[in-house]
């Protein structure tokens, strides 16, 4: 998942919304932790369920912006966070229709793991999460994604 997160993260520039949809354990973190390492941001990136928002400024280029949209009930709480979305890369975890209407183009990623796989933190370290086949589905929508090739 960390590697995907770096092949991701060659594609993205700053105004970049992508929405992480997956299980718990399916490797949403550790997916953003790989595009934070490629896009060479600075701080751990880990989880930010308590906290809900992360912003990483990173080494050149725009900020990772990682938030956690699980514990927020309507896409109203997003808007208070008052978030870079134009001048950062944001990352949504379980953002799915938590971030309709804040941009017209939205790089979605749907992880899928087999059914009694186990439920792992995401914030363990990626060498003590066991491998496990995910399914990974990644649709671009919007005038950014039309032509682009991941």
């Amino acid at each position: 998942m960390g590697a995907l997160g770096a092949r991701i993260a060659a594609v993205l520039r700053a105004g970049d919304l992508v929405v992480l949809t997956g299980p718990l354990g399916a490797g949403k973190t550790t997916m953003t932790r790989g595009l934070g390492t490629a896009l060479g941001a600075r701080g751990q990136v880990s989880s930010p369920t308590f906290v809900l928002a992360r912003t990483h400024p990173t080494t050149a280029g725009p900020d990772l912006v990682h938030v956690d949209a699980y514990r927020l009930s309507d896409p109203v709480e997003l808007d208070d966070l008052d978030l870079d979305w134009d001048g950062s890369i944001v990352v949504v975890e379980w953002g799915r229709g938590m971030v309709d209407g804040v941009s017209d183009s939205v790089l979605d990623v749907e992880i899928t793991r087999p059914t009694g796989g186990s439920d792992v933190d995401d914030d363990l370290d990626p060498d003590d999460v066991p491998d496990e086949p995910r399914r990974v589905v990644v649709t671009g929508t919007g005038p950014r994604w039309q032509h682009a090739t991941l």
